[in-house]
């Protein structure tokens, strides 16, 4: 059977799922496009649909002859159809398309019993999917990370907040980093945070347990850095077409003490409405820029 991988950067989990197939003796087969090229195929199927999804369209159709696929799981905000059920929604919306299997992408007590049902499916050998399941537990663990430096000298500092989804993909998000910079200030991404960290800072959300993970997620990326004396604002990014991230996002900028910004986010956007208005307010007396001898 001929098991495609996605390979995207955001997926926590793509060594595991990658070691899995190998041990099972499946073949995996990624993407035969760049990820701008899937990118394109992706907006040109699904126009207004958020680029997250999109980018995850276009790299299905760009796999070669494939069985089944893998889509590693979003986790939920309110009101977002696409990240409850995209394995769902996709085969609705675009016809012929292969098998889509939904795989976590966090570890845990359950992922085990998970990834055995996968490994059933696409070998149909409960042997192997035995050993394999041994043999890749290592990868199950959270790599350990620590919270990234919170100074860059000249620079203000400011926590970035969006879906993983979004910020992890440069192809989606690689103009956002520069345009900060370039208005002098420092982005600590919630990417660079760890996951545990973040979850547990998320329980101290209001009613957090009638709050979807997604959502939880932000919310306590963003608590987390606005609590650290370094951070002087937050800016809070949602994939264009995205209007339930947006949303919750929305709800976060509420909860904020520090100055937000609340972007949504175009691929190969390079400016930004109310960056530099945003930058004045947060560092009013920036360090001169650097003149090239």
């Amino acid at each position: 059977m001929r098991v495609g991988l996605l390979n995207s950067p955001a997926s926590r989990l793509r060594a595991y799922w990658a070691a899995y197939l190998k041990e099972l003796d499946v073949e995996a087969v990624t993407p035969a496009l760049d990820d701008a090229e899937a990118l394109a195929l992706g907006r040109q199927s699904l126009p207004g649909e958020p680029t997250t999804v999109q980018l995850a369209l276009g790299r299905i159709l760009a796999l070669d002859a494939v069985d089944v696929v893998l889509l590693p799981t979003w986790p939920a905000v309110a009101g977002d159809a696409w990240s409850e059920a995209l394995t769902e929604l996709l085969p609705r919306r675009i016809s012929g398309l292969p098998t889509l299997i939904a795989i976590q992408d966090t570890g845990g007590p359950e992922l085990e019993g998970h990834a055995a049902e996968v490994g059933l499916r696409v070998s149909q050998n409960g042997g192997a999917v035995r050993g394999a399941l041994a043999k890749v537990r290592p990868l199950a663990a959270e790599p350990r990370m620590s919270i990234p430096p919170l100074g860059r000298a000249g620079l203000a500092t400011v926590a970035v907040v969006g879906p993983r989804v979004l910020l992890a993909e440069d192809v989606l998000s690689g103009g956002l980093r520069p345009a900060l910079e370039a208005a002098g200030l420092y982005g600590v991404f919630s990417t660079e945070l760890p996951h545990g960290e973040v979850l547990r800072r998320s329980e101290r959300m209001e009613n957090a347990g009638r709050v979807l993970a997604g959502e939880r997620e932000l919310f306590g990326s963003a608590s987390l850095l606005a609590g650290k004396s370094a951070v002087r604002g937050v800016v809070l990014v949602s994939p264009a077409h995205d209007g339930a991230t947006a949303g919750a996002l929305d709800r976060i900028a509420a909860r904020m003490h520090l100055p937000t910004l609340r972007l949504d986010l175009h691929p190969g956007q390079t400016e930004f409405d109310g960056l530099a208005a945003f930058a004045a307010r947060i560092n009013p007396n920036p360090l001169p820029a650097q003149e090239n001898p």
